[in-house]
C-alpha cells in the first residue's frame, strides 16, 4: 500500500492526476490528509482524503507520495506524521516520490545526497546532496521526483513503472494517449 499525504495548499492537479494513473493500474494507495481528511487545494478545490494523519500507520506500508504547491508543501514538512513515514520507507528501501516542490522535503530530510533529483524550477537549492536533472520525472533507486503539474501523469506512470514494469506502464500510458 501507498499513502500520498495532502496538506491544505496542495498542488491540486499533481494529487489528482498522479493518483488517478496509480489507481487505474490498481495499485493501493490511500490518500492521507494531514489532520483532517477535509484539505484544501492551493486554487480552492476541496478533497475528502481516505483518511486522516491519525489513522496513518507503517503496517504494509510500501512508499509515501508527496504532491507539492504552496503552502502545501511547508504543511506537508511541518508535518511529524509524514516526517516519520517517509523516514521509515526511506530506511526501509521502500518508495519515497515527489513532486513540484515537494522534493525539498526530501532534501531537508538528507534522503538525497547522491540521488538523481529534479524539482520546480526555483527550488534547486533545496535539494541537497543532490544530483540536479533537468528531467521531467526522475528515478533514482528507491526515489521518484518531478518537475511539476505538466508532468503529473508521467509521475503516476512512473510510479506503475515502479511497481508493475514497463509493460503495465506503457500499456497504461497508451490507453491514457500519452506519448
Amino acid at each position: 500500500m501507498l499513502y500520498m499525504f495532502f496538506a491544505d495548499g496542495f498542488e491540486e492537479t499533481e494529487a489528482i492526476a498522479s493518483l488517478d494513473v496509480i489507481r487505474r493500474a490498481g495499485i493501493d494507495v490511500r490518500s492521507v490528509g494531514v489532520n483532517s481528511k477535509q484539505i484544501t487545494g492551493s486554487h480552492g478545490v476541496k478533497i475528502i482524503c481516505d483518511m486522516d494523519t491519525d489513522e496513518a500507520t507503517f503496517t504494509g506500508l510500501d512508499g509515501v507520495i508527496l504532491p507539492g504547491g504552496m503552502p502545501g508543501t511547508l504543511n506537508l514538512f511541518e508535518s511529524r506524521t509524514v516526517r516519520d513515514s517517509i523516514e521509515f520507507c526511506a530506511s526501509q528501501g521502500r518508495l519515497v516520490c515527489a513532486i513540484c516542490a515537494a522534493p525539498l522535503i526530501l532534501g531537508r530530510m538528507g534522503l538525497l545526497e547522491g540521488a538523481e533529483a529534479t524539482c520546480f524550477p526555483g527550488f534547486e537549492h533545496e535539494l541537497k546532496g543532490a544530483v540536479l536533472s533537468e528531467k521531467y520525472t526522475v528515478t533514482s533507486g528507491n526515489i521518484i521526483t518531478s518537475k511539476g503539474m505538466g508532468s503529473a501523469v508521467k509521475f503516476g506512470l512512473e510510479i506503475v513503472r515502479y511497481f508493475k514494469g514497463d509493460a503495465v506502464s506503457d500499456e497504461l500510458a497508451a490507453s491514457l494517449q500519452i506519448s
